[in-house]
């Protein structure tokens, strides 16, 4: 049901006054998130779809690359993460059950999957093996904020790599490049792969996956040719500190701030070694398996996206993530022909599979444009009486507040479909 009559979209005119982050205030005001303690945040209807837009291309990439989908749980014993010496970590939740089992919440799921693989791999045959799942974050944040972008919970997707030495750990972290990169060009953000630090994660590598933004944590240093983490950067023999700012090999590096959407490890036999994760090669040797891992987070990308693109009137969604496609105005009160052709439009646009919100609500015009402006779907329509003298209906785009329209109403119902896509793919 996509009526806003009858459709859970809570917007608010103003900003939360604990708001600073763009996405923060915007997702907010737009009715797509609410908070319900420090760094836990509930997706509502409309910014769940936004949600799934992206966790929707990211399943159909690492498919493409040979990934099989899984799902592991949050809830983990405490022992696998004390082998792998990250029961310490001061960010992981830990608790105890009513028998005194020590358990932890998990921040990743390292420990998990190469539990599972150092029981059911025994074979050089059974390698390469990519597996990935979509699941729940714990993480003890001393310093949650900026809405979505630095939480206590939060949906990660977390894929993991299986390969007999190093060589086919690079192979398999190509492919996973390859997928991030197109991931990323799906979403319609602007980011950079850059250089990173393996951190906690540990391991022979990593590279993050940096969108630009005012709201971001981390600074990246750029150069043609070149993109780093500022730290990675930093610690480099080729880049040396002049006054306030970084050359590399004689040329100025441009610092910017950005939001890690994403990151991947070479993980080597990091966590392999201490769970006993082995196979037998074609001639009886044992070795140990090499690893890789891949996270980005949704949530995330998501923010971004707000960040990047919205004006001063609202989000301004990348046609790939929008939550609608349509935002469908009807102007007149029930009963009116202006209202009638609305809803006779909406069933069209339902009938042929274009996914429409639908603004039915008894009121003022000024408010339903307001609201559509803050949500940002790609393409308007709005139905009043004087477009509708004319046989016609108005179209703008949001990005840009562009005027494309008016748009002719026909009986024709497949030449009325074709309109209304083409409209809509004129969209960024």
């Amino acid at each position: 049901m996509t009526r806003l009559s009858e459709y859970l979209l809570p917007t608010e005119k103003q900003a939360r006054p604990d708001a600073e982050a763009i996405s923060h205030k915007l997702m907010v005001r737009a009715g797509l998130v609410r908070q319900m303690g420090a760094g836990m945040w509930s997706w509502l209807p409309a910014g769940w779809r936004v949600h799934q837009r992206v966790v929707a291309i990211i399943r159909e990439e690492m498919n493409a690359i040979g990934g099989q989908e899984m799902l592991m749980p949050v809830l983990q014993p405490a022992e696998p993460w004390r082998k792998t010496g990250r029961l310490e970590i001061d960010e992981l939740f830990k608790l105890t059950d009513r028998r005194g089992s020590e358990l932890v919440l998990a921040m990743t799921h390292e420990e998990a999957v190469t539990f599972h693989v150092a029981q059911l791999v025994s074979s050089y045959r059974d390698l390469p093996l990519i597996l990935y799942h979509f699941q729940v974050k714990e993480r003890d944040e001393p310093r949650p904020r900026a809405g979505v972008l630095r939480t206590r919970e939060f949906i990660m997707k977390d894929s993991y790599s299986f390969d007999r030495d190093q060589a086919g750990m690079e192979e398999r972290y190509a492919l996973h490049i390859g997928a991030y990169d197109r991931i990323m060009q799906r979403t319609g953000l602007r980011f950079y792969r850059v250089e990173g630090d393996v951190g906690m994660m540990g391991g022979v590598g990593a590279h993050e996956y940096m969108a630009p933004a005012a709201a971001g944590e981390d600074q990246i240093a750029l150069a043609p040719g070149y993109a780093a983490n500022l730290e990675v950067a930093a610690a480099s023999d080729e880049v040396e500190q002049r006054g306030d700012g970084f050359v590399r090999n004689g040329e100025p590096l441009t610092i910017e701030p950005a939001i890690e959407i994403g990151n991947i490890f070479k993980l080597g036999t990091r966590y392999s070694e201490p769970l006993d994760a082995r196979y037998l090669d074609e001639h009886g040797q044992e070795h140990a398996i090499w690893m890789a891992s891949y996270g980005i987070g949704p949530a995330r990308i998501v923010a971004a996206a707000v960040e990047q693109f919205a004006d001063e009137h609202g989000i301004s969604w990348p046609r790939a993530l929008a939550p609608f496609a349509v935002h469908l105005v009807a102007l007149g009160k029930p009963g009116t022909p202006e209202r009638e052709a609305a809803d006779e439009l909406y069933a069209t646009l339902v009938g042929g599979g274009i996914e429409v919100l639908y603004d039915d609500r008894d009121l003022a015009p000024g408010e339903k444009f307001a609201d559509a402006e803050l949500l940002g779907c790609p393409l308007r329509l709005t139905v009043g009486r004087r477009s509708l003298e004319s046989g016609e209906v108005e179209a703008q785009l949001r990005r840009g507040r562009r005027d494309v329209g008016p748009l002719a109403l026909t009986d024709d119902r497949d030449a009325m479909l074709r309109a209304v896509d083409e409209l809509w793919r004129s969209a960024p």
